[in-house]
């Protein structure tokens, strides 16, 4: 019994020694594929990655990825290939057994950029079948970009099972970019190719199909002229469509910057320059709340805003009402004392600020809700710029509301069309005034908290807008909010338009001087308010 079982023993030695001896001679084509990279040589580099991708092996995507990142070392004495993973271990290439460390004579494997393109597109080709939505249409974009030819099968297979309507069209456009650069392609499906990928209408179409070769048949060449010049005229009418949002957009910064500013020098007279400083205190309220909510109640982050808005108003809307209690009334009906005080003001508040919170920018999130993108047509429209302008619209219905249909909101009308009138039937114009310039600091500093999602939280937060909003006051007429609501859109448009033209510094000056001769010719803005002082 003992011979039998020692000769068994033998026998199992024999084999484990014949195949540790043998083994190379026994590798299979996915480990000789991994092992072409430690020859330190491009092409056969990309004879690896070809033969690795199409060897459907479970280790293709990390071997691949790995090369990509820069995280794939070859030992040229051992003939040892590894992946750095991300969590800093190492591992095995051939084999995907775990590693104590990858050697010191461990080398990086190469790449150039014809290999990067490669790469992208076995990258591509292995995640088309991929579970998530999300990631089947992220590699159809990758292969469409590279139009390798060695990722025609993986994308007509893939293509063959996708059911989502985006995803299939994604495959679709790769599809075609392959085999619009393909040699052995009919005349038929190259000019079905550049249907599709006219269709797609972008700059990355407008670019593939400029690459096309002259050596084209004359039905091909014609096509992708003909394509070419229906791309450039919807990309012009989608620059006009996205520099219109722009202006919308900023239009819409503006007008939260200038409303306050409207109904103070609308009703009091009184330039106030420290008008800018009002909507800085806001964005700093902003900072505050999400300090706090930061150290202590990270679960209500997403709520920081609207937590925000409120003590935004209440902070500016009191030190205003302060400011005009403690400073303005003694200096109303003389205009360049009021100007120069205020400008004063400014800068005092601006050092203040600087004191307490200290010189540099401050960070403030966005929520979840506020973050990201969306594509509509070929223009790009972030989450945060759209609230923006909705929050800016409601906040005008709501002023609109409050003068309408409120008793402050009678007595404000009053004072701004007959003071001397108001006065006489009873209207305390100097709680008035105290409220009036209360409010209009208050709605700076709910733009202050708009602003503190789109711009630096600074000490000068306020000297880059302050400018703009005079001119939007100006121009859509003194105390008239329907004029400040049409000036600043206006201007914002204006302005995007002009600044791919003339710049943006010319831009603004061309803006300035139009503004000026509107102005000599319509002294009193765009929308003049009526009533007897006014027309006085």
């Amino acid at each position: 019994m003992l011979a039998k079982f020692a000769a068994l023993l033998r026998t199992l030695a024999l084999m484990l020694l014949l195949i540790a001896v043998a083994g190379p001679a026994f590798a299979g084509p996915f480990e000789d594929a991994v092992a072409k990279f430690t020859t330190d040589d491009f092409s056969d580099t990309e004879e690896a990655v070809a033969a690795i991708a199409a060897s459907g092996n479970p280790l293709a995507y990390p071997i691949i990825s790995a090369l990509q990142d820069e995280r794939l070392m070859f030992d040229a004495d051992t003939k040892k290939v590894y992946i750095k993973q991300t969590d800093g271990k190492a591992m095995d290439a051939a084999t995907g057994a775990p590693v104590d460390a990858i050697p010191d004579s461990a080398s990086e494997v190469r790449l150039n950029n014809k290999l990067r393109r490669h790469v992208q597109a076995a990258l591509g080709g292995l995640t088309l079948l991929s579970p998530k939505l999300e990631t089947r249409i992220s590699a159809a974009r990758s292969v469409f970009k590279s139009h390798e030819e060695q990722a025609l099968p993986a994308v007509e297979s893939a293509l063959a099972k996708e059911t989502d309507g985006t995803a299939k069209a994604a495959l679709q456009q790769a599809r075609a970019a392959i085999l619009l650069f393909k040699a052995d392609v009919s005349e038929k499906e190259k000019l079905d190719a550049i249907a599709i990928i006219r269709s797609r209408g972008d700059q990355e179409a407008l670019a593939m199909l400029n690459d096309i070769g002259a050596d084209q048949p004359p039905s091909v060449a014609k096509a992708a002229a003909s394509a070419i010049s229906s791309i450039q005229s919807s990309l012009a009418m989608w620059s006009g469509v996205q520099n219109a949002w722009y202006g919308l957009s900023l239009g819409s910064v503006l007008l939260l910057a200038a409303i306050g500013l409207a109904i103070t020098f609308g009703v009091m007279g009184v330039i106030n320059m420290a008008h800018g400083e009002m909507v800085m205190l806001g964005a700093y309220t902003t900072f505050v709340v999400q300090e706090l909510i930061r150290t202590r109640y990270p679960a209500l982050f997403d709520y920081s805003l609207l937590i925000a808005v409120p003590l935004a108003f209440l902070v500016s809307g009191a030190i205003g009402v302060v400011i005009e209690r403690s400073i303005i009334r003694f200096l109303y009906g003389r205009p360049l004392e009021t100007l120069l005080a205020t400008w004063g003001l400014s800068l005092v508040l601006q050092q203040a600020v600087r004191t307490a919170f200290g010189p540099t920018n401050r960070e403030v999130g966005n929520p979840s809700w506020m973050s990201g993108a969306f594509e509509l047509g070929q223009i790009t429209i972030t989450y945060n710029r759209l609230w923006i302008l909705c929050f800016t619209l409601a906040v005008f219905a709501i002023l609109l509301a409050m003068l309408r249909f409120t008793s402050l909101g009678l007595q404000m009308r009053a004072v701004t069309q007959n003071r001397r009138m108001a006065a006489s039937m009873g209207i305390a114009t100097s709680r008035v005034d105290a409220l009036t310039f209360g409010l209009g600091s208050g709605i700076a500093g709910i733009a202050g908290v708009a602003l503190s999602q789109i711009d630096n939280v600074s000490p000068n937060l306020g000297q880059g807008y302050i400018i703009d909003s005079f001119m939007v006051v100006v121009f859509g007429g003194v105390g008239n909010l329907w004029g400040t609501l049409v000036g600043a859109f206006t201007l914002g448009i204006a302005n995007k338009f002009l600044e791919p033209v003339a710049g943006a510094v010319l831009g603004k000056i061309a803006i300035l001087v139009l503004i000026i001769l509107f102005i000599q010719k319509r002294p009193r803005g765009l929308f003049a308010l009526k009533g007897r002082a006014v027309e006085a």
